[in-house]
């Protein structure tokens, strides 16, 4: 077989998307679209997700140290599009979107995302253009359709960006 060299930014495509959402310090919410998204522990289960620098949220999570994994549906291809592209330094990109109170971090959930994971930064390291959060997940809350009764998720049910 043959093979051609590849662009190395798309060696492990696709990777899920997430939005990230979190608060700052004065209670400004803030959300942004994340393609750095990953598991990196089970026991304690923990997840890891990369940030620029340069982005608004970066430093909101850097101050409090906590943030919250949204996971898409891609029937929220326009929103996650739309929190991916302005930054909540110019708006409230939040405003138009239901939210609530994480119940473990001081963090946003956004209530149209089917699944939202809680977490406490533990560490963090910077891998190049991303800053990597690794992120001790406190609380997992679920659509109770996709829920069974030991409290799995049904992954399958859902239909992921």
């Amino acid at each position: 077989m043959e093979k051609k060299n590849a662009n190395f930014k798309s060696a492990l495509q696709p990777t899920m998307k997430v939005l990230v959402s979190c608060r700052d310090r004065d209670g400004r919410d803030n959300a942004l679209a994340v393609g750095y998204c990953g598991n990196c522990s089970y026991d304690p289960p923990m997840v890891m997700v990369g940030i620029v620098p340069s982005r608004y949220s970066y430093h909101m999570i850097k101050e409090t140290g906590c943030f919250v994994v949204n996971l898409v549906e891609k029937d929220m291809r326009e929103q996650f599009d739309y929190l991916g592209s302005v930054s909540g330094r110019d708006e409230d990109k939040l405003k138009e979107m239901a939210v609530a109170d994480g119940t473990a971090v001081n963090a946003p959930l956004l209530c149209d995302c089917p699944v939202n994971i809680e977490c406490r930064v533990l560490d963090s390291i910077v891998t190049g253009s991303h800053e990597m959060f690794v992120g001790k997940i406190e609380a997992v809350h679920a659509r109770e359709d996709l829920v069974d009764e030991e409290g799995q998720i049904d992954f399958s049910a859902l239909d992921l960006l």
